[in-house]
């Protein structure tokens, strides 16, 4: 995969590629991060990237120019035709699906944006997604680019030491995940439960669907809506209910 980032910001992700498992991947060839300045594509003799918004008001507003050529850069270098992938407040809240959805792709460039917002003719004529990773705003969309790129590039085959890792995380299944444990089994009087010291596979697998059915009903009881659940586990959340 090739996921290009435009901001005016590129140092803030220098740290990011450098470490763990982002870095890991990219290591393998996994996957490859090409951030650019989009300043530098501005035609403007100041390098102006911004400008006052037509009918007045305050703040500033991103020109359509030096993003339009930043992304047809970024577009040449792409064997495939990318998603291009808008970050603001307005955009689709953001999910562990998405995640999936586009670790799918090729090619991903992200935008991230600053000031008041961006000429309305950008998300119009030149994205494909707008994508919001919270109801909350940010100072710009760095922090948004950051957490898709490492959401995506954990999902990448290889990615991940173990493979069944990525599968079994809180949301993946539609659940949040189940509680695990290590060694040692009785720390401080805290012990590990007896079932999962009893090597029977199928009896664990049971407990943990179980315990993420109830982690999930304890802490976000709106994801169940989605989730496939048998008549024994419909059963047990509506036990649940009356205690």
């Amino acid at each position: 995969m090739r996921i290009s980032i435009l901001t005016l910001f590129p140092q803030m992700f220098e740290g990011l590629f450098s470490h763990s498992i982002l870095y890991q991947a990219q290591k393998k060839g996994i996957v490859e991060y090409n951030v650019l300045d989009f300043r530098n594509y501005s035609t403007d003799k100041h390098g102006r990237v911004d400008d006052y918004p037509y009918g007045g008001g305050g703040g500033m507003v991103l020109t359509p120019q030096p993003l339009f050529d930043a992304v047809e850069h970024a577009k040449s270098e792409s064997k495939s035709d990318p998603r291009v992938i808008l970050l603001c407040p307005q955009g689709e809240r953001y999910t562990q699906k998405k995640a999936e959805e586009l670790a799918r792709e090729d090619n991903l460039i992200l935008l991230c944006g600053h000031y008041e917002g961006y000429d309305e003719r950008i998300r119009e004529h030149l994205v494909t997604d707008e994508i919001s990773i919270g109801d909350y705003v940010l100072t710009g969309g760095e922090i948004g680019a950051m957490v898709i790129t490492d959401s995506v590039t954990r999902l990448l085959p290889g990615a991940l030491g173990n493979e069944s890792s990525a599968v079994t995380d809180s949301f993946s299944t539609g659940l949040l995940e189940y509680p695990h444990y290590t060694r040692p089994a009785d720390f401080r009087g805290y012990k590990v439960p007896e079932i999962l010291l009893s090597g029977h596979h199928a009896n664990i697998e049971a407990w943990r669907r179980e315990q993420a059915i109830r982690r999930t009903w304890e802490r976000r009881p709106d994801l169940l809506a989605y989730v496939p659940l048998s008549d024994k586990e419909k059963k047990m959340i509506e036990k649940w209910d009356e205690e």
